[in-house]
């Protein structure tokens, strides 16, 4: 007699493609840095550290950044809009912020930012944001070619999910990359095809590197759908050329390539002789029209200056589909109803902050570039802390938020990592933890080349806290090599 009774749900008869879906930015290391915290609120003397300092994620507001003024009064009257009816509404709040909060009201369906929305998101305000694209790229937008997503994170999950239907299926990766990428590849059963970028050329990419890649895996059977872009570089830093870009356009062009261009740290740009140029603006200065290439752009409220992780807000403009696969990316988008309203909003305010002659705009202005000049002057303190360790070498950070210092680990660590069951750079970090409480992870968590090891740093903690981060960070690198020294 066969038994009727279904098995207990256990990590071997789940979902495979769950079991190899792996997200680096999170993990141990970060599982350890929370236990550490709930041990320093029980006993503070414990150990030598008074607090746990994260750097693993980009996730400034949480360590100590202030929130954009004219983007919190504007959230703020539109999460409650009885406030736009009260006497004295104008001694709290800016003149510019309550006229944007009244008319961004007219546009959310029955005045009630708690409601569900259009699939794509607010028509009004994806007009407001094709209005922000046409002015940054020179180049016109179209509100029918914007999906509003909670984060830039769902955009990618929908997209992976339309391209791939299995592991034949090939997606062109940059290594290092952000986990996300991997690990929704993983999720929907498709094949990660990795392109190098070259550290010793500040992470540039070699567009021929690319094209070895992708006639490789095509001997192996997989066809490759889509080429992932991420600029400014997630973990890396790097701007990338107008030369690069048109390269990696004419290629896409050439192969049939989706481009999925990565673009959420657009605003944090270092270097004066580096900018940014969406690939939207690229392709069309090309030439290249709605019908000559496939892109996908993904603009994130997380990143950039104002670091609004929690609202779930962002983006993608979606071009160069036809009809028919334009209606299933709908249809994806569908599934989860609709983005977050308070996210849809805050998104507009981004790609539409104040302009000259508003009232706020001179405190916007003074807060955005507060925040930047903050986030230069970390990165370079990080960068000559990095370069001035025994084994290190790390890259300028040219943008985004993050560095990627290369650490040259002796054989006696390496083969105590090993005896750990750990990545080299994981017994690194694990170490660096527990003797200063700073968290950063593993380079092995976004791959890179083989042999070689790193951790990613961000460069977020507030300016005040970077001497002592750097203090602890070369006290335990000396104390490390002393004793894994060859």
């Amino acid at each position: 007699m066969f038994s009727t009774k279904t098995s207990p749900v256990t990590v071997k008869n789940i979902n495979p493609k769950v079991r190899n879906c792996v997200y680096g930015v999170r993990g141990e290391i970060v599982d350890r840095a929370h236990r550490l915290e709930g041990i320093l609120k029980a006993d503070p003397g414990l150990h030598p550290f008074k607090e746990i300092v994260y750097c693993n994620t980009g996730n400034p507001q949480s360590l100590g950044q202030k929130p954009i003024t004219f983007f919190g009064q504007v959230l703020a009257l539109l999460e409650n809009p009885n406030l736009l009816s009260k006497d004295g509404i104008h001694r709290l709040f800016s003149s510019d912020a309550i006229t944007r909060a009244s008319e961004l009201l007219e546009l959310i369906p029955g005045r009630a930012p708690g409601a569900y929305s259009h699939v794509q998101g607010i028509k009004g305000l994806r007009e407001q944001i094709v209005v922000g694209i046409t002015a940054r790229d020179g180049f016109p937008a179209k509100s029918e070619d914007i999906f509003l997503t909670d984060g830039a994170s769902a955009g990618v999950h929908i997209m992976m999910e339309l391209l791939i239907s299995s592991e034949r299926d090939g997606i062109l990766c940059p290594i290092p990359q952000y986990p996300l990428f991997s690990a929704s590849i993983a999720l929907h059963g498709g094949t990660l095809v990795p392109y190098y970028l070259d550290e010793s050329r500040d992470w540039r990419l070699d567009i021929f590197d690319v094209k070895k890649q992708i006639e490789s895996y095509r001997d192996k059977g997989i066809c490759c759908r889509a080429m992932v872009v991420i600029n400014p570089g997630n973990p890396t830093g790097q701007v990338l050329t107008e030369e690069d870009q048109r390269e990696i356009v004419d290629f896409c062009k050439k192969e049939g390539l989706v481009l999925l261009a990565d673009e959420v740290y657009q605003e944090n740009v270092y270097v004066k002789t580096k900018k940014f140029c969406s690939f939207k603006k690229i392709s069309r200065s090309m030439g290249y029209g709605d019908s000559d290439i496939s892109l996908v752009s993904f603009q994130s409220a997380s990143t950039g200056y104002y670091g609004y992780c929690g609202r779930r807000g962002g983006y993608m403009e979606v071009t160069g589909f036809n009809t028919a696969v334009r209606d299933q990316i709908y249809k994806l988008a569908s599934l989860s109803i609709c983005s977050n309203i308070t996210g849809q909003i805050l998104t507009t305010l981004i790609m539409n902050p104040p302009k000259l002659g508003d009232e706020s705009y001179h405190t916007f202005i003074k807060e955005k570039n507060l925040i930047l000049s903050s986030f230069a002057n970390c990165a370079k303190k990080l960068e000559d802390c990095f370069n001035s360790l025994e084994g290190v070498s790390c890259n300028k950070v040219e943008g985004a938020m993050y560095l990627f210092p290369r650490i040259h680990l002796p054989n006696k660590a390496i083969q105590a990592a090993q005896f750990e069951l750990l990545q080299p750079d994981e017994f690194y970090a694990l170490k660096l933890l527990d003797s200063t409480g700073i968290v950063v992870v593993p380079g092995s968590g976004f791959r890179q080349e083989s042999g070689t090891w790193h951790i990613r740093c961000t460069l977020l903690p507030q300016e005040d806290q970077i001497p002592s981060i750097v203090s602890n960070i070369k006290s335990f690198h000396q104390s490390f090599m002393k004793e894994f020294r060859d």
